[in-house]
């Protein structure tokens, strides 16, 4: 999605979007716990926020900042965008992450404040295991190619239902319910609550999501060929009629 912000409205826009993602995550999960004790629908209700949710921030924010919300994703555009000149440059990467992620933590605590919880409480919902890592680089996987696929194929404005159902699924079809973002797990550390997860939990996760982001390049340039590299305007010498051949 091209944007033309300014740098510090975007930085503040890929914040406050990552702030509402989590507090929808965290607050849709304690809501669901308090309403039923029975854990498929606790999920099913936090799914079902997450993917309303996510998309409206999506549609929302992505004029502005592009709507990325999540460092895995910061990072895939940059890395797919050095060629085309599309992407975001390093200093915005920079700009973005630290931002995401502190937006992350504070939807949480958010969250927390809304339904009188402690405000900062680390999780004790342990998430370590080898299936669950590999939840995570399949979701973390399958995000990256949705959205550089879409892009590829100039499908950007299917982004907002197509990103939020394919997190949605990814809730129920991976043993992790797919976390695939490293700052919403940061963020969620910070609560004991039903989304929560463990500190200690929370490095094999972003590894695994790394992992799984680096397979979901290699499958777009299987599946979608390398990105093309950006025109460069050739500039005509005064007298010429016609433009010189651009060089192989």
């Amino acid at each position: 999605m091209r944007v033309s912000a300014p740098l510090g409205r975007r930085v503040a826009a890929e914040a406050v979007g990552s702030a509402g993602l989590v507090a929808v995550v965290v607050g849709s999960g304690i809501q669901a716990a308090g309403l039923s004790r029975d854990v498929g629908v606790q999920l099913l209700a936090n799914s079902t926020a997450t993917v309303f949710g996510l998309a409206v921030l999506i549609v929302l924010l992505g004029p502005v900042s592009g709507a990325h919300f999540n460092p895995v994703v910061t990072l895939a555009a940059w890395f797919t965008g050095r060629r085309s000149g599309d992407g975001p440059s390093l200093r915005e990467v920079a700009a973005y992450v630290p931002a995401q992620i502190a937006g992350a933590v504070v939807g949480a605590v958010l969250a927390d404040a809304m339904f009188a919880e402690p405000l900062v409480k680390w999780s004790t919902h342990d998430r370590f295991a080898g299936h669950l890592w590999l939840g995570e680089a399949v979701a973390t996987a399958g995000l990256v190619l949705l959205i550089s696929g879409l892009n590829r194929t100039g499908r950007e404005r299917f982004a907002p239902a197509a990103v939020a159902s394919f997190i949605g699924a990814a809730y129920w079809f991976t043993s992790s319910t797919s976390f695939a973002n490293p700052a919403v797990t940061i963020g969620r550390t910070f609560t004991d609550t039903f989304a929560g997860i463990a500190p200690a939990s929370v490095a094999p996760f972003i590894a695994a999501q790394l992992v799984g982001a680096a397979v979901g390049l290699g499958l777009v340039a299987l599946l979608f060929g390398p990105a093309a590299p950006a025109e460069t305007d050739v500039v005509m010498p005064r007298g010429d009629t016609e433009p010189a051949a651009s060089p192989r």
